[in-house]
């Protein structure tokens, strides 16, 4: 600010933040809530949750996804039984998400073996690219057109229209 200005029209700012005075001598309602809930709800659930957790520490996996056990497929099933539709049914998807991921994986190793190589990557790179080529033949020859509503049905009548086929040509 220029040294001529009206100091009682523009006052200078305080140098310190003032000190809010309490006009009331209650205390303050909102600490009393967090108070009592700390004390009353958090604590006690926090607390409890250490005890549980403490106890289970001798048994904890060391595996951080789900383990499924195998379940039947859809040919080993009795007629009419529909848990076991239903188990094969989810066993199926499970192992076409993991089908899936391994294609995913080849796929981007050889993209990151063509990365390295640049132009000379077929010659540099050829047993990741077998490996790509039979991990992807192998998954459309199970997969490929069963369409946008796949299932364990419609792969298992995939596979027997390929075995009667491959049987007619012999």
């Amino acid at each position: 600010m220029p040294e001529d200005h009206d100091k009682d029209a523009y006052p200078e700012p305080p140098s310190r933040t003032p000190v809010v005075d309490r006009q009331s001598a209650l205390p303050d309602p909102t600490l009393i809530l967090s108070k009592l809930f700390y004390y009353s709800v958090d604590l006690p659930v926090t607390t409890f949750r250490d005890i549980v957790e403490g106890i289970q520490s001798g048994r904890k996996s060391s595996y951080y996804h789900q383990k499924f056990r195998r379940v039947p497929e859809l040919t080993q099933c009795r007629e009419g039984d529909y848990v076991c539709y239903y188990e094969a049914e989810m066993q199926w998807r499970r192992d076409y998400k993991v089908d899936q991921e391994i294609v995913k994986v080849i796929q981007e190793r050889l993209r990151a073996c063509q990365q390295r190589e640049g132009p000379s990557y077929r010659q540099n790179c050829y047993k990741e690219l077998q490996q790509f080529e039979q991990v992807s033949k192998a998954f459309q020859s199970r997969y490929g057109d069963l369409g946008a509503y796949a299932s364990s049905r419609k792969c298992l009548m995939k596979q027997k229209e390929r075995m009667m086929a491959e049987q007619q040509k012999a």
